[in-house]
């Protein structure tokens, strides 16, 4: 059976690829569970290429070309438009690699002090690169829309999702089930609509 490597070992992401791809009907394993240990960096200027500087790396080990893997990766963060779309591509390493999300995401809403709702306008993105075992890579794109809350809320999501706000939920993407989340997170909407490219383009 054809597999699925994703480029990742958060397990909170994990378990929205496995849900979101779970009609594929393949095997998707996280780099660790495929034994695979790769210090990539990742020095790419937009999301797209960071996320295909990952995957092509994964793809060219020993253990995907000897199981003919597919390879995808995702690069994601988000896009704050008062502080000139920061942490953008750093939001993994803003403020340095080891700091908690908690200190980050204070570090945000205090940059913000005073800032009326109609100017706190954020974005999470993400790109999903996908190599494939013939060569072939494809991209995709997806975000999703809201603005920086005023404080930390919200037990069911994990690194910026406590301080993104979505105004017509009333609530932070870290309030969401995960049913609702999946269905209207950035890393889905880039999920569905690369499910959807390699279906069209016959991919798999």
């Amino acid at each position: 059976m054809s597999r699925i490597i994703f480029a990742t070992g958060n397990e909170g992401k994990m378990r929205e690829i496995r849900e979101i791809l779970k009609d594929l009907n393949m095997d998707i394993l996280s780099m660790k569970e495929a034994g695979i240990e790769l210090d990539i960096v990742e020095d790419g200027s937009t999301f797209e290429e960071n996320a295909l500087i990952k995957a092509r790396a994964i793809a060219q080990t020993d253990v995907c070309r000897a199981h003919g893997d597919i390879v995808l990766a995702d690069d994601s963060g988000l896009e704050v438009d008062y502080l000139n779309l920061e942490p953008g591509i750093y939001s993994a390493r803003y403020m340095g690699e080891d700091t908690s999300y908690r200190i980050k995401n204070h570090n945000i809403i205090q940059r913000l002090d005073g800032v009326p709702e109609d100017k706190r306008t954020a974005r999470f993105v993400c790109a999903i690169g996908a190599v494939f075992p013939d060569g072939r890579v494809i991209t995709t794109r997806g975000t999703i829309e809201g603005i920086i809350g005023w404080e930390e809320r919200g037990s069911n999501g994990f690194g910026y999702d406590p301080i993104f706000y979505l105004p017509e939920y009333g609530c932070s993407t870290a309030e969401l089930s995960m049913d609702v989340k999946n269905k209207l997170s950035h890393r889905g909407n880039a999920l569905r609509a690369l499910k959807e490219k390699m279906f069209r383009e016959h991919l798999i």
